[in-house]
């Protein structure tokens, strides 16, 4: 390997020398054309993004070996200009060299001239899935506008909570409390796919009346957007899109505020929104994603019809529910989550059911492509209260299985951080505590440890 030295330029000398090259053969070597490399090993010309990946790669090191030295060539042996630093940042992200992207930003940001440059690279970093180097941009951006009342700041802040968002369920909800009072700052477009994100957080910690709130806000700023398109016969080129066609956002809306009613137990109500979202006839737009949306949500409204007969304590109605979801094999996991819930709640065997199904109890990942209730965290949330669920129905029916799904559960909930559910699961062990063997004790222990 070439020795670290001072200069990139030196490092090449010293292997122009070893190799006893010279810089005609290395420039056939490197594609690199002669009088430049001359004026690079001279320094009267700085050295290009494009000639440091060249020189790197005739060399035969790693991509990367030079980054931390390239960042003293941009600012110190030249004066920084953007046309190298861009692709040094994005190359820099791609390779996961988070410490060569935040000392360039450290740098230009004493320029606050950057801050709109850097922006742009962050949000394209963002559409790719870099995420951990857009977070380093956005939140450098931000500090450098926290005194401005600027769209781009409410932009960072929707983006750092999208990025924040993961398994801890406190985390979350910290990141949802932070965006929230950007929101109004935001572009609509923005708006109405925040409104859907905090929508999710919230779902997945039970407050439903929160959730209601936000799909209240959606469902109105989504109609009024509708309204406006729908009264123009052509669309301002420059308006920002959603990620969703706004149709989609109302609808989206109806399918939250049934979730909403059904979560607090008001399955006429819920029936009035199934009826709303199932009718697609008002949406303008003809084409095969809309015939692709408007189909989702009626077999959607058709399940939770037979689902809001089940929740209701219509046992009747839970063999039409079972086979029904059966040929659906994404709903399988939601749908035993309920069956459970209302197995609990009217005192009913749904042993058959379990059995049947008992290969979708550890849930799935392949999720439908929409819905509240398949949202990552909370399907997560869900699966620790299932669980939950499960033990008391086995517990109550003087099974000593029901022990290991409370092992289960609690394990699930401590990852997700979910407290609420946690104390369930400490308060059923507690009860039944009689019904645990010695191992089941001691990884009762070990969890509640880990929690704690």
């Amino acid at each position: 390997m070439v020795p670290t030295t001072t200069m990139i330029r030196d490092a090449l000398a010293t292997y122009l020398s070893q190799k006893r090259m010279s810089i005609n053969q290395f420039s056939g070597q490197s594609g690199i054309n002669s009088g430049t490399l001359s004026r690079i090993l001279s320094g009267q010309q700085p050295i290009a993004m494009d000639h440091l990946e060249r020189i790197t790669k005739a060399m035969d090191l790693p991509e990367d070996y030079f980054y931390s030295l390239y960042v003293d060539e941009c600012f110190y042996y030249s004066s920084p200009t953007w046309r190298r630093l861009r692709p040094f940042l994005v190359r820099s992200a791609a390779l996961g060299r988070l410490d060569c992207v935040e000392q360039v930003v450290q740098n230009l940001l004493e320029n606050l001239t950057y801050a709109p440059m850097l922006f742009e690279v962050a949000e394209g970093l963002f559409q790719e899935g870099l995420w951990q180097a857009a977070e380093l941009l956005y939140k450098n951006v931000s500090a450098s506008e926290k005194y401005q009342n600027s769209e781009r700041l409410a932009v960072c802040q929707y983006r750092l909570f999208r990025i924040a968002i993961g398994d801890d369920q406190t985390q979350n909800l910290q990141a949802a409390h932070l965006f929230e009072c950007y929101l109004d700052r935001l572009d609509e477009a923005d708006q109405l796919d925040g409104l859907k994100h905090l929508g999710h957080v919230y779902g997945s910690m039970n407050r439903w009346h929160k959730v209601d709130e936000l799909a209240k806000e959606m469902l109105q700023l989504a109609t009024l957007r509708y309204n406006l398109q729908r009264q123009s016969d052509r669309r301002e080129s420059n308006e920002k899109k959603t990620e969703k066609p706004l149709y989609f956002y109302i609808l989206y809306a109806q399918l939250i505020r049934s979730t909403v009613c059904e979560e607090l137990g008001d399955y006429n109500a819920a029936l009035e929104w199934v009826s709303l979202y199932m009718d697609g006839s008002w949406i303008q737009e003809n084409n095969e994603e809309v015939k692709r949306t408007v189909a989702q949500f009626q077999e959607w409204g058709i399940a939770n019809r037979l689902l809001y007969r089940v929740m209701a304590g219509q046992y009747e109605g839970l063999s039409d529910y079972v086979e029904y979801i059966s040929e659906r094999p994404d709903e399988i996991f939601i749908a035993l989550y309920n069956i459970i819930l209302s197995a609990n709640r009217y005192d009913w065997n749904v042993d058959y059911i379990l059995e049947r199904f008992a290969s979708y109890i550890p849930y799935r990942t392949n999720l439908a492509e929409y819905g509240i209730l398949h949202n990552k965290q909370v399907i997560a949330n869900q699966y620790s209260r299932f669980l939950a669920e499960l033990a008391v129905y086995y517990l109550y029916n003087k099974r000593k299985e029901g022990i290991r799904f409370i092992l289960q559960s609690l394990e699930s909930s401590a990852r997700i951080n979910n407290e609420s559910n946690v104390i369930k699961c400490v308060d059923l062990f507690g009860q039944h505590r009689n019904q645990a063997d010695e191992e089941e004790n001691e990884q009762y222990k070990v969890q509640i440890g880990a929690y704690l």
